[in-house]
């Protein structure tokens, strides 16, 4: 007997979004811990040939985007998967290393990709606190201990130390891109490509930075057919943090969080 029913193709779809790292007592974000089982699952379906990964970030942390993407990349080569990786509103900074696990990229073309640069940020308030008639008193046992204290002089050698980290934060980067993205790469000192700089889907395919324009829905049916089953998954937010957040919102440290957290998406205009 012949069958006239074709099996359906399942495509399980993970989305990671907002920014990289932790961002505040019971606020969202990104972290490895946070989707490491959300990720597993994903690689568990025996019969996908594909994961497919949505990612919408800004960045942040370094070290959670690293152990993001490798974990990525030994589940897919465990269970011999191809990840396909959808860059949505911004996939920069530490969202585009992420997005670096897949063995194909696609963004829409108003996608905000790139930002391959590291950056710290800082205040300066010791004019400030002088005004006010505030003493800074800080001992330490070490002398670099108080590097880049917010509340005195900057010190010309606290400045280099962190500018040397940097660069080998960056170097560790952009060594993650040239192995995801290869020969893919269309002339990246002459493109500026490793300066930090972020561009529209449409320039970074163009730059080889994506394989192509298109969202994960077109995108996965145009590869597995009018047919295949995309299954979402995606950590919900727990209950509890739902009502705890309302209280701790007000708190001094979650407002900083938030401010900082803006400032990520606000870079890219959004």
């Amino acid at each position: 007997m012949f069958s006239f029913f074709k099996k359906k193709i399942t495509i399980p779809h993970v989305r990671l979004s907002g920014v990289i790292g932790s961002v505040g007592r019971f606020r969202q974000g990104i972290d490895f811990s946070g989707q490491q089982e959300i990720i597993k699952k994903a690689f568990s379906f025996k019969k996908a040939k594909s994961v497919a990964i949505s990612i919408n970030s800004p960045g942040g942390s370094p070290v959670q985007s690293h152990l993001i993407h490798d974990y990525i990349r030994q589940l897919a080569k465990k269970n011999k998967k191809k990840v396909i990786v959808f860059a949505e509103d911004v996939a920069a900074s530490g969202g585009y290393l992420i997005a670096c696990a897949g063995d194909e990229i696609y963004a829409n073309s108003s996608s905000i990709v790139g930002s391959i640069g590291v950056i710290s940020a800082s205040f300066g308030f010791q004019d400030a606190i002088k005004k006010i008639g505030i003493q800074r008193r800080v001992y330490t046992a070490g002398k670099n201990k108080s590097t880049l204290d917010p509340f005195k002089e900057e010190k010309e050698e606290d400045i280099e130390r962190i500018k040397k980290l940097q660069l080998e934060l960056h170097s560790d980067f952009i060594s993650v891109v040239k192995k995801s993205r290869g020969s893919k790469l269309k002339d990246p000192e002459k493109n500026n490509t490793f300066t930090g700089e972020f561009w529209s889907g449409s320039t970074s395919l163009k730059l080889g930075l994506i394989d192509g324009i298109g969202n994960a829905e077109k995108i996965l049916r145009e590869k597995f057919g009018e047919n295949v089953v995309i299954k979402k998954l995606e950590k919900p937010k727990g209950f509890i943090a739902k009502k705890l957040s309302a209280s701790f919102d007000s708190q001094i440290d979650n407002i900083v969080n938030a401010i900082e957290e803006r400032a990520l998406w606000q870079k890219f205009g959004l």
